[in-house]
C-alpha cells in the first residue's frame, strides 16, 4: 500500500492510495490539464485509475472532478448531500455512486471507511483506506475533533493531517473578521495546536508515516505546523511530512 499527494491547499487538493492493481483519487481541485500533469509526476496516467471519491463540494477539493471523470469514464462515489450539490456538474458521468457516511465499501483492492467531519459543506466525510492489513486515515477540513474522528484515526499506520492555520497569525493577519470566524469556527479548519491535540490522544504505536496537509499559505508556516506534531509525537522534526500545495508529495510506502 502507497499514497501520494497531487497538491494540497486551498488552491487545490488530490490525493492518491495505491493497492495492489487499484488506484484511487481522494478529491480532485485542480483543472484537467494540470491533474494529468500532476499525476504524470506520480507515473501514473488517468487511464490507470479505478476512480475518485469526494470528501465534499467545496472547489478546492471537487472542481475537477467531473472533468476528470467524463474525460476517462471514472466512477466517483460520493454522499448523498455532496451529490446534491454538485449534480448540476457530474451531468454526463455514468458511474455515481452515493456513499452511507457510516458504512465501509469497497473499490478493488481497497476498502474504503467513511466518516462525518464537523466542517461547513452540507455532508462532508474523511476516509480510511485499509488493504486488509495497513491503514491510511486522512484528516483534512474539519474544524474541531470529534470521539468518533479520533476513534476512526486509532491504530492507523499512516495519517495524513490537517494544520491549516496558526491561531495568532489567522487572528492577526488581513483576512476580514467574518473569514478569521469561519476558519478557526468548530465548523472550519483545524490549527496546529488542535491537530497536535488530536495526534497526542491517538494510539500511534503502528504510525509509520505523518504528514500535515492543507496549510494555509498567509496564515501558517511549514516549520509551526512541523513543530506541533513533532512535540505532540515526541520525536524529530525531520519524521514529520508536509503535503505543499505546489508539489503535494511524492509515494510513500506503508510495509
Amino acid at each position: 500500500m502507497r499514497f501520494a499527494s497531487l497538491g494540497s491547499g486551498s488552491e487545490g487538493n488530490a490525493l492518491l492510495v495505491e493497492v495492489a492493481g487499484t488506484r484511487l483519487l481522494m478529491d480532485c481541485g485542480f483543472g484537467l490539464r494540470e491533474s494529468i500533469s500532476r499525476l504524470a509526476g506520480l507515473g501514473v496516467s488517468p487511464e490507470q485509475l479505478s476512480g475518485i471519491v469526494v470528501t465534499h463540494e467545496h472547489g478546492d477539493h471537487s472542481a475537477g472532478v467531473a472533468r476528470l471523470a467524463r474525460k476517462f469514464s471514472l466512477p466517483v462515489w460520493l454522499t448523498h448531500g455532496t451529490l446534491r450539490r454538485l449534480s448540476k456538474h457530474l451531468v454526463g458521468i455514468e458511474r455515481i455512486h452515493e456513499i452511507d457516511p457510516h458504512q465501509p465499501f469497497a473499490i478493488g483492492d481497497i476498502e474504503i471507511t467513511p466518516y462525518p467531519v464537523p466542517h461547513d459543506a452540507v455532508e462532508p466525510v474523511q476516509f480510511i483506506f485499509c488493504d486488509g492489513m495497513r491503514r491510511l486515515g486522512v484528516l483534512t477540513d474539519a474544524g474541531s475533533s470529534t470521539p468518533h474522528i479520533e476513534s476512526m484515526l486509532n491504530g492507523c499506520d499512516a495519517l495524513v493531517l490537517e494544520c491549516n492555520h496558526d491561531s495568532d497569525m489567522l487572528m492577526n493577519g488581513d483576512y476580514p473578521y467574518s473569514l478569521k470566524q469561519r476558519v478557526g469556527g468548530r465548523y472550519g479548519h483545524l490549527n496546529n495546536l488542535e491537530s497536535a491535540s488530536i495526534l497526542a490522544r491517538l494510539d500511534v504505536s503502528k504510525l509509520q508515516h505523518l504528514v500535515a496537509a492543507h496549510l494555509s499559505r498567509s496564515n501558517n508556516t511549514t516549520a509551526l505546523a512541523v513543530e506541533a506534531l513533532s512535540g505532540a509525537l515526541n520525536c524529530e522534526a525531520g519524521w514529520i511530512g508536509v503535503a505543499t500545495q505546489g508539489d503535494g508529495f511524492s509515494w510513500r510506502e506503508i510495509a
